[in-house]
């Protein structure tokens, strides 16, 4: 069975999207609503690829469930079918789209709000995410647990976890990390400690947003990182959770490769989510499409389960 993996905030670049919008006219008419929704244009914004306006929150988001969505359209379009989707943090709204229980145009009013609740939470609250490298899961959870203001934010893949914290914690962090045996830790380029209690204005912000959006039983099946589940309905609830929760990425490709999965394809910019898979499923097939070359491999080569790179 094949698993389709949407991309979160981290894996935007300059020019995202644009060769699909010069080559798909599906793919343009996705990114002209988008822009129509967005109030701007948000195609000018990523083919310019100003690094410091596409790093802003409240652009990235719109900008990565566009490329997601987009490229999803031109496989839809071309007769690519799949059997789940899921996605890390933001892409979980572009695997909404993908499953039928929640509109585009609505996603894309969604995620605007979304960033910038985020970004004015971040702001109000200021705080620091850390890649703690070559500590597994447990290890980095006692240490959350040890010091104030510290909680694990992503479980990425085995020794791979992010931490968030508040900015006056950065350093303990970082010192704690290492004498716990940590063979790297990075401070990651966000505007503040996403998947933690700090942002949770955001979460209430978007309460009623979410609640009055019109949601739809998904199918194909989605899981949701945040609870490593398969889920059908409560999305409004789960969404919010969401942003002050760690993405249960590692545990939702088990719970996936338990369930019979066997293959998984990322659509959107960027490769970052099947690097993970890789390291959570050695046997897994992987494969993406987030641009001309990739979509055009994917459709001609006719991806079957177990048969994309290995």
């Amino acid at each position: 069975m094949i698993a389709l993996l949407f991309p979160g905030q981290g894996s935007q670049a300059a020019g995202m999207g644009c060769d699909l919008y010069d080559t798909y006219p599906v793919a343009r008419d996705t990114f002209d609503e988008a822009s129509e929704v967005l109030g701007y244009d948000l195609t000018a914004v990523c083919r310019v690829g100003d690094p410091e306006r596409l790093a802003r929150t409240e652009i990235t988001q719109p900008a990565l469930l566009a490329h997601s969505v987009a490229a999803l359209r031109v496989l839809r379009e071309g007769g690519f079918t799949f059997d789940a989707a899921l996605g890390h943090s933001l892409g979980e709204y572009s695997a909404l789209v993908a499953t039928g229980a929640l509109g585009f145009r609505q996603a894309v009013a969604l995620v605007k709000e979304r960033g910038h609740a985020m970004a004015a939470a971040a702001a109000r609250s200021p705080g620091a995410m850390f890649a703690v490298l070559g500590l597994d899961a447990a290890a980095v959870d006692a240490l959350c647990a040890g010091l104030a203001q510290t909680w694990p934010a992503n479980y990425n893949c085995p020794g791979q976890v992010v931490v968030s914290c508040a900015d006056e914690a950065a350093a303990a962090v970082e010192e704690a990390a290492r004498a716990a045996g940590a063979r790297r830790v990075l401070r990651l380029a966000v505007g503040g400690a996403f998947h933690s209690p700090l942002v949770a204005a955001a979460a209430a912000e978007l309460h009623e947003p979410l609640a009055a959006a019109t949601w739809s039983t998904p199918a194909p099946a989605f899981l949701s990182t945040c609870s490593a589940a398969f889920e059908s309905d409560g999305f409004p609830a789960l969404l919010e959770r969401q942003l002050v929760s760690p993405v249960r990425f590692e545990q939702s490709v088990r719970a996936l490769a338990a369930a019979g999965y066997t293959t998984y394809l990322e659509v959107g910019p960027g490769a970052v989510l099947t690097g993970l898979v890789k390291r959570i499923d050695g046997a897994a097939a992987t494969a993406t499409a987030g641009d001309v070359g990739s979509l055009v491999s994917v459709l001609e080569g006719g991806l079957q389960a177990g048969e994309a790179e290995r």
